[in-house]
C-alpha cells in the first residue's frame, strides 16, 4: 500500500473498488407462520412512517445477507474431546469461512455482541497456545462484499490478518473470483495494483483443484497441500462450488472451467495416496447445515461425504454461512458460520503406524465479545486501516428513525429490499425494477447513515442496466426465482404479484398487477432496471439476457445514495405487500 492517501479519495477509483456480484444460500428451515395476503396496495417510490410492520423474519431466498439470527447452543457444551491414546498423535485444525473481510465489523448473536477480526484472533491464540501442534485452515471467501475497511484498500487488509494469523492453508471461494482471476491471483501471490502499489500476498497456499485454466488445461492453483505436524504428512485439498460462474459476473471465471468438485478431490486423494498420506481434509467452499447435535445433516457437503474416497477424513464447507457438526459417512462435516463471528476447532487422532485419523471430533465457537479482550496486535492493525478510509466512509448522507433490514418476510418482500429496488426504478425512471437479494449484504441500523453503511449494504460496484423486455418476459423471470437447488426472490420495484407454492416451477407465479391494479400485459413491453449482476444473467436468471434497448446508468450504490437524500429525514420504510404468497 504505497501510493498516497489522496489516490485512494480519488471518486472515480472509489466506484471501482468493490467486486462484482455473489449471493450466499441458506439452508435453515424456514418454519414461520404464515400471514394473510393483504388487499393493501403500494404507492411507488412512496415511503411511509408506518413502524408496525412485521420485520426480521426469516424468508424466502436462499441467501444468508449477514443477518444473524439466534444460533442453537449445542447440547455438548464445551470441547467434544476424542479419547486420548498415548499411541496416537494429536493435532488441532482451527477453521474459518467466509469472513469476507469482516475485520472491524461487530454483530449480534443471541443478544451479545459477536465477531471482529481483532477477537476472533484472540480465540484463536488462545486455543493454539495450548496446542503446539495446530494447522489453522479457511474454506473460502474470505474476501469480496468486503467493509470499506477492506474493499477500499483492494482486500489487502483482510490478506494481511491473514498472514498475521499465519494460516496455513485455504481453498478459494467464488467471491475470490469477484475482480477476476488475475487480481486473485495478485492477492494470492503477491504484485502490483495501480490504486495500492505493490504487494506481497499471501504467505500461505491458496487451493483450488476444480478451477481449470482453459487455455492450458490446468487447474489455476495447486490441488492440494502436504503440511506436517506432530511427525503426520495431512493432505488438504481446495475444491470451491461448480455454481461459481452463475454466481460471479462473466469476466470473473472468463477462460475458467469449474469440474465436478468430488471427481477433482478424488484425482487428487489417488495422488496424495501413491505420495503415502493417508489423513486427508477437504476445504470445500461448499454448502451444508446441521442442527445443533449434528442430525439432519443436509446440503452439498452430504453429498461429497457419500462420494469421495473414504480416505478423506473431514470436510470443511461453506458458502452457506450456517452452522454444521455432523458424521456422514465417517466423515466429519464442519461449518462455521460466517463473518468472522464462530471458528472451527477440530481436534483429530492419528495412528503414527497406518497414518490414518483414528478419531476425530469438533466444536463450533461463537466469537463472543465478552468473553475475552480483542489482541492488541490485530486492533492496532484494524486501526490503522480505519484512519485511511476514514474520510469517505464517515460522510453521513442522511438518518433513520428505524432499522432497516434486507431479512424477508414469509412472502419474500423485505424492507430494504424494497428501498434499493426503489432507488434503481428512481435512478433510470424504469416501470420496474429487480433486485437480487444476494446482492443486499447488511442492514441499516437505526440513526445516522453514513456512506459506508450503505457501502456495506451494496459493496459490489454494479452498475444499473435499463432494458426493455416484455410482459411475458417479465413473468419468465419472476418464476427463476424458484430453482433445482436454490430459491432467490428478487425484491422489486413498480408492479405487485402472487405466488403459489403448490404449483409446478416455471408456473409458481399467478397474477402480476401494476399499482392501478391492471394486469400486465404479456405482449407489451415495458422498462425494467437490473444491475449489471442479473443484466448478465448471474443467479440463473436468464430472462434478463434477452433485454432489448439496453442503456447502463449509475453504480447502485450511487442511486441508492441519491435516492435516500431525497427522501423526508429522518426516513422510514415498510413492507408494501407487493409479493404475496397465495394461502390455503
Amino acid at each position: 500500500m504505497k501510493k498516497a492517501l489522496s489516490l485512494l479519495l480519488a471518486s472515480s477509483m472509489l466506484l471501482s473498488m468493490a467486486g462484482c456480484n455473489a449471493d450466499n444460500q441458506t439452508t435453515e428451515p424456514l418454519g414461520q407462520p404464515e400471514a394473510q395476503m393483504s388487499e393493501h396496495r403500494y404507492q411507488p417510490l412512496s415511503p411511509t412512517n408506518n413502524r408496525n410492520e412485521e420485520r426480521g423474519r426469516q424468508g424466502l431466498s436462499d441467501e444468508r445477507h449477514g443477518h444473524i439470527s439466534e444460533r442453537p447452543e449445542p447440547n455438548n457444551r464445551g470441547r467434544k474431546k476424542a479419547p486420548i491414546n498415548p499411541q496416537y498423535r494429536q493435532i488441532q485444525l482451527l477453521g474459518i469461512n467466509d469472513l469476507h473481510g469482516q475485520l472491524n465489523v461487530t454483530r449480534q448473536v443471541n443478544g451479545r455482541a459477536a465477531g471482529r477480526a481483532d477477537y476472533l484472533a484472540a480465540y484463536l491464540k488462545e486455543r493454539a497456545k495450548n496446542n503446539k501442534n495446530t494447522i489453522f485452515v479457511h474454506a473460502g471467501d474470505m474476501v469480496g462484499a468486503s467493509p470499506p475497511v477492506s474493499a477500499l484498500l483492494k482486500d489487502e487488509p483482510t490478506i494481511e490478518f491473514l498472514n498475521t494469523m499465519n494460516m496455513d492453508v485455504g481453498t478459494v471461494g467464488n467471491h475470490e473470483f469477484d475482480q477476476g482471476l488475475d487480481e486473485l491471483l495478485r492477492l494470492a501471490h503477491g504484485g502490483n495494483h495501480p490504486d495500492t502499489g505493490d504487494f506481497e500476498g499471501s504467505d500461505f497456499p491458496w487451493l483450488a483443484a476444480n478451477v481449470i485454466d482453459d487455455s492450458s488445461g490446468e487447474p489455476i492453483l495447486p490441488r492440494y497441500k502436504v503440511i506436517k505436524r506432530n511427525g503426520i504428512d495431512i493432505g488438504f485439498i481446495g475444491v470451491v462450488t461448480t455454481d461459481t460462474p452463475n454466481l460471479v459476473i462473466p469476466s470473473g471465471v472468463r477462460g475458467l472451467s469449474f469440474i465436478d468438485e468430488v471427481d477433482a478431490i478424488n484425482d487428487a486423494v489417488d495422488e496424495l495416496k501413491r505420495q503415502g498420506v493417508k489423513s486427508i481434509i477437504v476445504l470445500a467452499h461448499n454448502p451444508g447445515t446441521s442442527n445443533a447435535n449434528g442430525d439432519q445433516a443436509v446440503g452439498e457437503l452430504v453429498e461429497m461425504a457419500n462420494n469421495v474416497d473414504d480416505e478423506v477424513d473431514i470436510i470443511f464447507g461453506g458458502h452457506n454461512h450456517a452452522y454444521m457438526n455432523a458424521v456422514v459417512d465417517d466423515k466429519l462435516l464442519i461449518q462455521s458460520y460466517s463473518y468472522a463471528t464462530a471458528f472451527s476447532d477440530v481436534l483429530i487422532e492419528v495412528d503414527p503406524r497406518t497414518k490414518d485419523i483414528v478419531n476425530k471430533s469438533a466444536e463450533i465457537v461463537t466469537v463472543f465479545q465478552d468473553d475475552i479482550e480483542p489482541d492488541a496486535e490485530i486492533s492496532r492493525m484494524i486501526g490503522q486501516y480505519e484512519e485511511k478510509v476514514e474520510p469517505i466512509v464517515n460522510e453521513i448522507v442522511a438518518s433513520t428513525n428505524m432499522r432497516l433490514t434486507g431479512q424477508q418476510n414469509e412472502n419474500g418482500e423485505s424492507i430494504l429490499g424494497n428501498l434499493i429496488a426503489d432507488s434503481q426504478r428512481a435512478a433510470m425512471d424504469a416501470d420496474f425494477a429487480f433486485m437480487n437479494p444476494g446482492g443486499i449484504r447488511a442492514d441499516i441500523d437505526e440513526g445516522d447513515v453514513t456512506w459506508g453503511n450503505l457501502y456495506v449494504v451494496q459493496p459490489f460496484n454494479n452498475t444499473l442496466v435499463k432494458m426493455n423486455l416484455s410482459g411475458e418476459q417479465i413473468r419468465q423471470a419472476l418464476n427463476q426465482q424458484w430453482q433445482p437447488n436454490a430459491t432467490r426472490m428478487l425484491q422489486i420495484s413498480g408492479l405487485y404479484y402472487t405466488w403459489d407454492a403448490n404449483q409446478a416451477p416455471g408456473e409458481k407465479v399467478l397474477n402480476i398487477q401494476l399499482p392501478d391494479g391492471t394486469d400486465l400485459d404479456p405482449n407489451e413491453t415495458y422498462s425494467v432496471v437490473v444491475n449489471s449482476f442479473l443484466a448478465d444473467g448471474g443467479d440463473s436468471f436468464t430472462a434478463f439476457r434477452d433485454g432489448t434497448d439496453r442503456e447502463t446508468g449509475p453504480v447502485d450504490l450511487d442511486a441508492l445514495v441519491d435516492f435516500i437524500k431525497t427522501l423526508p429525514q429522518p426516513f422510514s420504510y415498510e413492507i408494501q405487500d407487493r409479493i404475496q404468497k397465495v394461502q390455503y
